[in-house]
């Protein structure tokens, strides 16, 4: 396989797992008393996308926020239920405008990439106008928790899961040009493209946190190589099905 070449721009955190023995329910209050034996810590979000890039083969640069946001997730070692969530600095410092226009034709600081992807979590690190001039000038690969719109109307494909397009649904109803471009995750129903169910393999679930980014990554690689999206689409719920038996934030 020739090597692949990808920029990464969005907003990223630190993912933190705490894990702990739940034995017994505070007598202050109807919440579960934690004791914490151990944590682990990964780099989350557009972080996560561009290690699982890497962790499929790919050469990868990440253009994210300097600021740093913080997951913590609280999770019982018996059950492996998390228990609690808590985000810190739950915001990113925005985009320069400089390194935007900087992006074009997949270039950037005269290094050729074969995509960008963009990985926005909503957080402030990218406006709407960014993600529109960067889809105008650029192949991208988008995935986004903001509503979308007619801005990110260029984009080659857009990756969405099963609320964020039930949340999008009134703008679908009207919009046009988006059918051909745009893939729907469904959890463990799989995903649809086209109208075309793809069903995932059934497997036991430890955790689904990262599990879209390592869809989108998968995606990405496998479409680089053989311009194939259904085939693309197969490969990333590969990829998926493996994270999701992995406790915490992993990659494939």
């Amino acid at each position: 396989m020739r090597e692949i070449n990808v920029l990464v721009i969005g907003d990223s955190c630190t993912d933190i797992f705490i894990y702990g023995d739940i034995n017994r329910i505070s007598p202050e209050a109807p919440v579960p008393v934690i004791n914490p034996t151990h944590q682990t810590r990964n780099g989350g979000m557009a972080k996560n996308v561009a290690e699982n890039l890497k962790a499929l083969g790919a050469t990868c640069k990440l253009i994210t926020n300097d600021n740093s946001m913080e997951k913590k997730r609280y999770v019982d070692n018996k059950s492996n239920q998390m228990v609690l969530r808590v985000d810190e600095h739950d915001y990113a410092d925005p985009i320069s405008e400089r390194v935007v226009s900087g992006i074009n034709g997949n270039t950037y600081n005269n290094e050729q990439f074969d995509a960008v992807v963009i990985s926005d979590y909503n957080k402030g690190f990218l406006s709407e106008s960014n993600i529109e001039d960067l889809c105008n000038s650029n192949t991208v690969f988008l995935d986004t928790k903001k509503r979308l719109n007619g801005w990110s109307l260029f984009a080659e494909f857009i990756k969405i899961n099963e609320l964020e397009y039930k949340k999008n649904y009134e703008f679908f109803a009207f919009a046009f040009g988006y059918e051909s471009r745009l893939i729907i995750t469904e959890g463990k129903q799989g995903c649809t493209y086209m109208g075309e169910s793809f069903p995932v393999e059934e497997v036991p679930v430890k955790d689904v946190s990262g599990a879209g980014d390592t869809f989108l990554s998968g995606l990405v690689v496998k479409y680089i190589e053989n311009k194939d999206i259904r085939e693309a689409i197969k490969f990333a719920q590969e990829c998926t099905t493996k994270v999701v038996q992995k406790h915490g934030v992993s990659t494939v």
